[in-house]
């Protein structure tokens, strides 16, 4: 408990004195971790009769990178809704409803597909995809994956933006991330095993 309270503590004077880098080096490293468990899970599943590759780094330095670059991107969208839609109405200090579903929805409408479009190119670059091949990525990936961010999603925010304070908030979406970044880390290597294939026969 007394670590626990310490490490919050921690992060918290750092996030008032860095904020930016605080958010991207939490978002990268749980970024990063996630992409570990989805390839340390890929191994576990799979049958005795198929390879099982070793760890791979690079790819998950392109996570760490990517969520490095938004986080802080995450955090100032944060600050937006908070000043945008508060929660708190200034008469009788109660949580509104209507600004609580109106930023989920901004969240979601706005910076949830925006935020799956620049997963899918920065990923296809680092990764050092043709224009081609990342154009594919995106008429494969982005539709499946923003549907199923409308299905998990929503819930979560709802309640990171009703309970969590506002320096909170990036570390609790990316810790819920983890399971998001596992779907997208999958995702997105049977989409790379997919070009590759393609590429091999050509």
């Amino acid at each position: 408990m007394a670590t626990t309270l310490t490490l919050a503590r921690t992060y918290q004077y750092f996030f008032h004195t860095h904020p930016n880098r605080t958010l991207a080096l939490t978002g990268g490293t749980l970024n990063a971790f996630g992409d570990i468990v989805a390839q340390f899970s890929h191994n576990v599943h799979a049958q005795d009769h198929q390879h099982r590759p070793r760890w791979d780094s690079a790819r998950t330095l392109r996570f760490f990178c990517f969520g490095v670059g938004i986080s802080p991107l995450l955090g100032r969208w944060n600050i937006f809704l908070e000043r945008k839609f508060p929660l708190r109405r200034r008469r009788t200090h109660r949580v509104s409803f209507r600004a609580l579903s109106k930023r989920v929805a901004a969240d979601q409408f706005i910076m949830a597909p925006l935020g799956l479009a620049i997963f899918i190119g920065s990923i296809g670059i680092m990764e050092g995809r043709t224009h081609n091949q990342i154009r594919d990525k995106y008429t494969d990936m982005y539709t499946t994956a923003l549907l199923t961010n409308w299905k998990v999603w929503p819930l979560a925010q709802l309640i990171n933006f009703r309970f969590m304070p506002l320096p909170y908030r990036i570390p609790f979406q990316s810790a819920c991330g983890v399971f998001w970044t596992l779907y997208l880390s999958i995702l997105n290597a049977k989409e790379d095993e997919k070009q590759d294939r393609e590429t091999a026969v050509r």
